[in-house]
């Protein structure tokens, strides 16, 4: 159940700043800097996933196995981060929970430099993974509040296009110096350095109005106490999963499928640079679509059918060329754009007092959803007793019931943030 709230109250303690407060202002562009960060640290096992696991005394194997479990643990610390981070950032701010996930993914990311076992490398994986729960979620929120219901969408891409190119520095600082562990160092670095633009940027309005009143704040169990609310949730978080089929199955274990498929010499590093660079097009492009159309589904069945079109051109290479596979990569990357749009429509779904639990915990219960999405692989292939039969159907199954929840999602854009749930 929702309630309006009162537009007066709501923006008091934010008296002219809607009007005010445009697509680059500055919560915009160190929220965009913020996710940078959070992608590069996020990507980063993908990247240096092999060279890091064969240093480790592993063989090919056991650096496929270990590193679908290290992946799957990452995205299970994601899972519990989006949901803690998505109750403090209710309870205690969006602020707050900005402060506090930078802080504890800097940290982790340079315990990871550190590891010399496999043990060691799984904990500060899952660590960081908590870490990196807050940033995108909570940035969207508190840009959404802040800014006119107009400019939102616009503003949301961009910090996911700025964002996004995190993945490829850190693919062109591994490539650089090639030492896996300096890697980790710069991440830990860049994020500690972050805290400092964080203290320029001011909290909602709307949070502010609801701060100390009696309404329920952060409560994660409302999702599931109200059929509408659950259903809104659950939705949300279906339609992203596409996103991380493309980027945790097909990118991140491209060199796999690229050796099935007879097509040698595959960097997934590589992969996932071209994924990430053409995902910032993608992002911008989407959001700038959805307000030309002054609709977030539209926008988002047309980027359903941009991805659907590259997978399956993906598993139609068979003997090609390396380049060829990077640039469908690239063509993955840009169709995973619709992601600003299901972040956005996360944070719009909801009324103020779970929108931070909302739009934080969902884009992380996707990105958790992808140790499910490897089980079904897993499955599939093991039945078919084909590498590139089981991702063809997995992905197949992943995009069907993400149309189906999309068709089933209430129209977002524009809609007034002014209210609470019930």
């Amino acid at each position: 159940m929702i309630k309006d709230t009162n537009p007066q109250t709501a923006f008091a303690a934010t008296a002219g700043l809607p009007k005010q407060l445009g697509v680059l202002s500055l919560p915009v562009i160190v929220g965009a800097l913020g996710l940078f960060v959070d992608v590069y640290d996020l990507l980063l096992f993908g990247i240096v996933r092999k060279p890091s696991l064969a240093s480790l005394g592993l063989n090919a194997d056991q650096i496929l196995s270990k590193g679908e479990f290290i992946i799957s643990i990452q995205m299970l610390g994601l899972v519990i981060g989006g949901i803690l981070w998505g109750i403090l950032g209710d309870k205690k701010g969006r602020l707050n929970v900005l402060f506090g996930s930078i802080l504890l993914y800097s940290l982790a990311n340079i315990a990871n430099g550190m590891v010399q076992t496999i043990p060691q490398y799984i904990i500060a994986r899952f660590i960081a993974g908590i870490g990196l729960a807050g940033e995108l979620g909570a940035s969207i929120t508190l840009v959404a509040e802040i800014l006119p219901k107009e400019k939102r969408g616009i503003a949301a891409s961009v910090i996911t296009s700025v964002g996004v190119f995190g993945a490829v520095t850190a693919f062109l600082v591994y490539q650089t110096f090639g030492d896996w562990r300096l890697c980790y160092y710069i991440g830990g670095g860049m994020g500690l350095l972050l805290l400092l633009l964080r203290v320029s940027i001011f909290e909602s309005g709307m949070y502010d109005a609801i701060k100390n009143s009696t309404v329920q704040r952060g409560n994660f169990l409302m999702f599931f106490t109200n059929r509408d609310r659950f259903f809104r949730y659950i939705k949300g978080v279906v339609i992203g999963l596409p996103v991380w089929f493309a980027i945790g199955v097909l990118i991140t274990f491209s060199d796999k499928f690229a050796k099935e498929m007879g097509i040698a010499n595959i960097d997934p590093g590589k992969a996932i640079m071209y994924q990430y660079f053409a995902l910032s097009f993608g992002d911008l492009s989407a959001g700038l679509l959805s307000n030309f159309l002054k609709s977030r589904k539209k926008a988002l069945f047309v980027f359903f059918g941009i991805l659907s079109l590259f997978m399956i051109l993906f598993f139609t290479q068979h003997g090609g060329s390396a380049d060829n596979l990077y640039w469908l990569c690239a063509g993955l990357g840009f169709g995973s754009g619709f992601s600003v749009l299901y972040i956005t429509m996360s944070a719009e779904q909801f009324g103020t007092n779970l929108r931070a639990s909302a739009a934080i915990s969902i884009p992380n219960m996707v990105r958790g959803g992808l140790p499910i999405i490897l089980l079904l692989f897993r499955g599939i292939r093991s039945l078919t007793g084909d590498y590139i039969t089981g991702g063809w159907i997995t992905g197949a199954i992943i995009m069907l019931i993400a149309v189906l929840a999309a068709l089933y999602t209430k129209e977002t854009f524009g809609k007034d943030l002014n209210f609470i749930e019930e």
